[in-house]
């Protein structure tokens, strides 16, 4: 006998209540009901959105201590070493959290913990969701709110850096400063606007406060939400396999299953930050002192996702700093602190439309890429990867210097030339480690793999045996589309030139389309290996008994 359970009165009376007057019943089983991919790669949002709720979180008790005021006090408080020295009312606020609100240090830390890992999380993200191609269509829009969160979040970040007005953060705030004095015209105009005068004024904290805890907060949110409900909407992708389909999602379902995995990665996220900030002293403003336009500390660096910024700043030269009309451009200032980052973010929302116009791929694609199935794109990707790493390490070539006893110049001058030279050094590897691991794919999926058995054949000669691949393995090699796909046809089916190819638009688009194909594995014809015959008839199995060959079948 069966005994059906059923929710509290009280509950079933609240859902009838809302259903009756919302109808969400149906829709809302089936929403509860939508299925999720399995695999580790996909739990990198995840992290990005807990870190994000700690922060909101940890940020509100913060904001209950934190005065964002420049006005000038002296310090009487519990920290011993800073009694007597005259600093602002928010660097003194910051270290009345620190000292005597109870637990205030450890929520300061975790708060910046989970800055660092938010943002490195969605790095990681936006990576993978580039290698595998899980940017094109019907996901462009998506991709671009990602990047526009992203570059949002470097700014939200720098500004919450800078709030507590000591020595570090007042100098990121001067470079910001000397980075919007670099416009041409605009810059004085913008400077003075934001900083209410000459730097470093006494508006500055209160406005980037203002803007820390108000408006980014609240674009991000906007963002955030939109992103998920994008998401929600065109269901996730996966990655090639058994019974993955353009159609069919293969995964776990929303409840009970997704829902408890994803509660209890929640706490395990939040334990990791908070074990981190509990035992890793981050941004110890107690050390530094406050801020005065007149001093500095050495071997500092910026958080770490400022390092490029930083690196490009560094490195980049002075020879072409112009004047116009009357008005000094200073382009080692400029180019560094806004062309760069322009550039960087600039290409990684353009690529999805720029590889569609290449390959003329229109389809939607549920079903992700292998990153070696696109070559191109990956040897662009690893060469993006390269040009920020070396800037990112020149952010440090003063440390290096001194760490390695090497000249500050050369090291400046090792990154000048790398940080042009790596990048396309790193596309050319990758894009022939990923066609060696197509031609790889290739002679597995057509001879199986290299089972580890050495057979003698009566002719005296030692093969290897090749086993059939699982099912699984060959749905995977077998994902791998066809490269006919991308038109480089100059030419329509009576011989004449193509009117879309004849422009100097037409013709840049064959040949981008050639480059991104040459050299392409082609799969097609391609039979899967069946594990029955072994494909050595040129070593004498031709020559085999009827008993040797059943025997050379089944080894």
């Amino acid at each position: 006998m069966t005994r059906t359970t059923q929710a509290p009165k009280a509950l079933r009376n609240a859902g009838n209540y809302i259903d009756d007057r919302f109808h969400l019943a149906k829709t809302g089983k089936k929403q509860l009901g939508k299925v999720f991919p399995n695999h580790w790669s996909f739990m990198l949002g995840e992290i990005a959105l807990y870190s994000f709720i700690i922060l909101l979180v940890t940020g509100v008790f913060l904001t209950l201590w934190f005065k964002p005021s420049m006005a000038e006090i002296v310090y009487d408080g519990a920290y011993e070493p800073m009694q007597g020295v005259t600093m602002s009312e928010a660097y003194a606020s910051t270290l009345y959290i620190n000292f005597e609100v109870r637990g205030g240090m450890l929520i300061r830390q975790i708060h910046h913990w989970a800055a660092l890992i938010f943002l490195a999380a969605m790095l990681i993200h936006m990576l993978r969701v580039f290698f595998t191609g899980a940017f094109r269509k019907p996901r462009e829009i998506n991709w671009l709110i990602g990047i526009a969160l992203f570059a949002l979040a470097m700014v939200e970040g720098l500004f919450g850096y800078s709030l507590p007005d000591d020595l570090p953060s007042g100098m990121g705030v001067r470079i910001l400063q000397g980075v919007m004095m670099a416009l041409p015209i605009v810059g004085p105009y913008a400077s003075m606007f934001l900083f209410g005068g000459a730097f470093p004024g006494e508006d500055i904290i209160p406005r980037l406060y203002m803007l820390h805890i108000l408006l980014i907060p609240g674009i991000l949110l906007a963002l955030v939400g939109a992103h998920i409900l994008i998401l929600w909407h065109q269901k996730h992708t996966q990655y090639p396999g058994k019974g993955h389909t353009e159609k069919r999602v293969v995964g776990t379902p929303m409840l009970p299953a997704f829902a408890v995995k994803g509660g209890a990665f929640f706490f395990f996220v939040f334990a990791v930050i908070t074990a981190l900030s509990g035992f890793v002293q981050i941004n110890p403003i107690h050390l530094f002192g406050p801020f005065t336009p007149t001093s500095i500390t050495s071997g500092l660096q910026p958080d770490w996702y400022m390092g490029f910024m930083e690196g490009s700043l560094r490195i980049f030269p002075n020879w072409f700093d112009i004047d116009v009309a009357g008005y000094s451009i200073p382009t080692a200032v400029l180019v560094p602190g806004l062309v760069v980052p322009g550039l960087v973010f600039g290409a990684m929302a353009l690529w999805p439309f720029v590889e569609a116009w290449i390959s003329g791929d229109r389809r939607h694609h549920n079903v992700a890429d292998r990153p070696r199935n696109a070559p191109v794109r990956t040897g662009m990707g690893v060469a993006g990867i390269t040009f920020y790493g070396l800037l990112w390490m020149a952010g440090s070539n003063d440390i290096l210097s001194e760490t390695f006893s090497i000249s500050l110049y050369a090291t400046t001058w090792f990154f000048r030339i790398t940080v042009i030279v790596g990048p396309i050094i790193g596309f050319i590897i990758a894009k022939r480690a990923c066609l060696g691991l197509q031609r790889r794919d290739r002679e597995q999926l057509e001879h199986g793999y290299e089972s580890g058995t050495i057979q003698q054949l009566p002719s005296g000669e030692f093969i290897e045996v090749h086993k059939e691949s699982s099912e699984d393995v060959v749905h995977v090699l077998e994902s791998k589309e066809p490269v006919s796909r991308i038109d480089v046809r100059a030419l329509d089916e009576n011989g004449v030139e193509a009117p879309s190819s004849r422009g100097l638009m037409g013709r840049l688009r064959l040949r981008l389309a050639e480059w991104y194909t040459r050299d392409n594995v082609s799969f097609e014809g391609v039979e899967p290996h069946t594990g029955h015959h072994l494909r050595h008839g040129a070593h004498g199995e031709d020559n085999l008994s009827p008993q040797d060959r059943e025997e050379a079948a089944t080894t």
